[in-house]
């Protein structure tokens, strides 16, 4: 009976190929997380500047009131 060692024991699985519906769904996802990453950076640099706008503006500034027209 052969010595049983780690490379005797243990046969190294040979690297699958990608098909080509794996190779379009990893496309599709790296371009949906790119997508992603780039609607979140536009969110926060709205969001920051939303902030400094609101920020530099009063908090209760007077309501514009129209005048009214009386029914006849």
């Amino acid at each position: 009976m052969a010595k049983l060692t780690k490379d005797t024991l243990f046969k190294a699985s040979q690297p699958r190929s990608e098909t080509v519906m794996d190779k379009t769904t990893r496309v599709v996802r790296e371009m949906l997380d790119t997508e992603a990453e780039q609607r979140e950076a536009k969110t926060q640099r709205l969001r920051k500047t939303r902030m400094e706008r609101e920020a530099r503006t009063p908090d209760d500034p007077k309501p514009k009131t129209r005048a009214r027209k009386k029914p006849d």
